[in-house]
């Protein structure tokens, strides 16, 4: 928990971020960016420069006090309660934190620090959305501290991370760093979601 001092600052990031985002429309303009970079088909590279955007949208101090929000642990968000905003700004603020927070904090967890994690877990679900169904994916990762966390986001996000990876690890892998097993399995999957992703032709 924050002691008097912390607090006493935080209170005050707080007050100072209530009033960038009180024009209007701007309370909109920030959950459609934050909307756009956990859906993007690049999260894990728009996920690094989401406080440079919320720094340019709303100006330095503010867009790193939000940042910040999303991605603090929930008791210490708490402390936000105690600030006299507006109670549209207020419920934005939470909404945010249970929306989009966990994403962006185990993507930041697991792009800068993939040592810390000891295991993990994929599942795959259907959601109905908007009248139309989507494949989203399930991340769970078991950190150093064993405690579990999980990224939930549609198949395209990770579609998109597992793209960006080979890419990355294609031009230094050799003999050592993959083995046959791990190669065939990477073939048959690559086989199977072309399978499925193939229009096929109606007779």
């Amino acid at each position: 928990m924050l002691d008097h001092e912390e607090k006493f600052l935080f209170k005050e990031e707080i007050l100072h971020l209530a009033t960038a985002v009180a024009e209007p429309g701007t309370l909109d303009n920030v959950e459609d960016l934050l909307t756009d970079v956990i859906t993007s088909p690049r999260f894990d590279s728009e996920v690094f420069t989401l406080e440079r955007s919320l720094q340019v949208m709303l100006g330095p101090r503010a867009g790193t006090t939000l940042v910040g929000l999303l991605t603090v642990a929930p008791e210490v968000f708490d402390e936000v309660a105690e600030v006299r905003i507006a109670s549209e700004v207020h419920e934005r603020l939470v909404a945010w934190r249970a929306r989009f927070g966990l994403a962006i904090d185990n993507a930041l967890n697991f792009l800068n620090n993939p040592d810390g994690i000891q295991g993990h877990n994929f599942a795959t679900q259907i959601a109905h959305i908007e009248d139309r169904r989507v494949l989203q994916g399930r991340l769970t990762l078991v950190r150093y501290n064993n405690e579990p966390q999980f990224f939930l986001a549609d198949a395209g996000v990770f579609y998109g991370l597992i793209a960006d990876l080979l890419e990355r690890l294609g031009p230094h892998t050799d003999p050592d760093t993959i083995d046959q097993e791990t190669l065939t399995r990477l073939r048959d999957a690559l086989t199977l979601v072309e399978r499925r992703a193939t229009p096929r032709e109606r007779a």
